[in-house]
């Protein structure tokens, strides 16, 4: 069992006779002290979402998922492949299953197949991974002062926001928890 405060993006929990991942945590404190957790749940199921509220101190079943290292082969548009790095069993999974994690998925990147069951649902990826930029706006001079940054799109399709020294061609390290620039790689 595990609190319902303790709740984060990407894990899974077992609810109501069914597995969901946590797509979104929202905290909300009231006076008092006493709080409400807000989730939005996807069903690894029926593959419906639905939005849960839950009050703090409450406790949630975790799923009971193995992990098995595997490689990302490629993807048809309906669904991506990936090896087993033990068996060289391949296992396709639905396009819908990685809307978020697809945006850091390169050919032959290790990730972790979520397994229940020996079916797999799901992929964890690494905590960072190195993508190339294609898209960003040039420098210009007398703006490293303000300490923002400028947006970019990667090599993926993903769009976040780089500081003002990335150019086009700059590979960089990005945070696939939070989807955030960490360095230039």
């Amino acid at each position: 069992m595990i609190e319902v405060g303790d709740l984060e993006r990407g894990m899974h929990i077992k609810y109501e006779g069914d597995i969901y991942r946590i797509i979104d945590v929202n905290k909300h404190f009231r006076a008092r002290g006493s709080g409400l957790i807000r989730t939005k749940l996807k069903s690894l199921t029926t593959g419906l979402i639905r939005e849960e509220n839950f009050a703090s101190g409450e406790k949630v079943e975790e799923a009971d998922l193995s992990f098995r290292k595997a490689e990302y082969l490629y993807n048809d548009g309906e669904s991506y492949y990936f090896m087993d790095l033990q068996t060289y069993e391949q296992y396709a999974i639905p396009a819908n299953e990685v809307e978020y994690e697809k945006y850091y998925l390169l050919e032959n990147i290790q990730v972790d197949l979520l397994m229940h069951e020996e079916k797999p649902i799901g992929i964890q990826l690494p905590t960072a991974v190195v993508l190339e930029v294609v898209e960003t706006e040039p420098n210009f001079k007398g703006d490293t002062v303000s300490g923002g940054g400028k947006p970019a799109t990667l090599e993926t399709g993903l769009k976040i926001s780089v500081p003002f020294f990335i150019n086009v061609g700059d590979k960089i390290k990005v945070d696939t928890r939070t989807g955030e620039y960490i360095e230039r790689a």
